[in-house]
C-alpha cells in the first residue's frame, strides 16, 4: 500500500516554492490531491477557497514571497506588509479554518513549509526573517494547542533547498554561489527538492503522530537545531 493511500490533501501555492516536488511525490504515494494555485485569499474569501476541501486529512501550507532583501534602514512599509500578507496572515487563516474541522473529526495533519532563516538570522533579510519567524512561532503554539485533539501541526524550516522562488538553477550554478555554499553550508550543496518532499511525506504519513509543534530545520547543517 502507498504511504498516502486514500488521504485527501490540500497543497497551497502548488506551482510555487516546494509545491511541485511535494505534489509529484504525494501523487506517486496514492494521495488524492487538491492543488490550489496562486495566493491564499484573506479571511473574508476563504470559505469559497476551501469549499471543495473541507474534508481534507492533511494540509500542506506552502506559502512563499520574494524575500524583499534590504538593510533595516531601507525596509519599505509596503514590502513589510506584503511579506506578512503573503505568508503570515494566510497561515493563520488556513489553520484557524482547518484545524477545528480536523479536531472535530478526531485526526488531521498540518505541515507548514517555512524557513530556517529566522532560526539563525540573515543580515539584510530582516523583514523576511520576521515574517518566517512569525510563522514558526505560530506553528509551535498551534501544535501544542491541537495535540490533545490528535491533530499534528509541524513545520519544515528550510534553507538551501533548490526551488524556483529562492534557489533557482542559475543562482545555484554560479561560481559565486558555489563558493558561498562551501563557506557556509557544512554539507556543501543545496538539497534536491525531492529530498525535502520526502520529509514532508514522513510528516504527512501515519508514522509521524508523535511530533507536535515542531520546527524541523532542513538546511544541510546551516542550522543544526534549537
Amino acid at each position: 500500500m502507498s504511504r498516502l493511500d486514500k488521504k485527501k490533501i490540500l497543497i497551497t501555492q502548488s506551482q510555487d516554492y516546494m509545491g511541485p516536488a511535494i505534489t509529484d511525490l504525494f501523487q506517486a504515494e496514492g494521495a488524492h490531491l487538491i492543488c490550489k494555485q496562486g495566493p491564499v485569499p484573506g479571511q473574508g474569501s476563504l470559505e469559497d477557497y476551501a469549499a471543495d476541501c473541507s474534508d481534507i486529512d492533511i494540509l500542506i501550507a506552502n506559502l512563499a514571497h520574494d524575500p524583499c532583501n534590504s538593510p533595516v534602514s531601507n525596509i519599505l512599509d509596503a514590502d513589510w506588509q506584503a511579506l506578512f500578507d503573503s505568508m503570515v496572515h494566510p497561515l493563520m487563516v488556513l489553520i484557524r479554518h482547518f484545524a477545528p474541522i480536523m479536531a472535530a473529526r478526531g485526526h488531521g495533519k498540518i505541515i507548514a513549509i517555512t524557513s530556517a532563516a529566522p532560526l539563525r538570522g540573515i543580515p539584510g533579510s530582516t523583514a523576511y526573517c520576521a515574517a518566517r519567524g512569525a510563522q514558526n512561532a505560530f506553528i509551535r503554539a498551534c501544535g501544542l494547542e491541537y495535540a490533545p485533539e490528535n491533530v499534528q501541526i509541524n513545520a519544515i524550516a528550510q534553507n538551501y533547498v533548490s526551488n524556483p522562488v529562492y534557489y533557482p538553477e542559475e543562482l545555484v550554478n554560479s561560481e559565486r554561489f558555489q563558493t558561498h555554499l562551501k563557506r557556509n553550508v557544512p554539507i556543501g550543496r543545496v538539497a534536491k527538492p525531492e529530498e525535502q518532499a520526502e520529509l514532508a511525506l514522513f510528516l504527512a504519513s501515519d508514522h509521524s503522530d508523535f511530533f507536535v509543534g515542531q520546527i524541523f530545520p532542513f538546511a544541510g547543517g546551516w542550522v543544526t537545531g534549537l
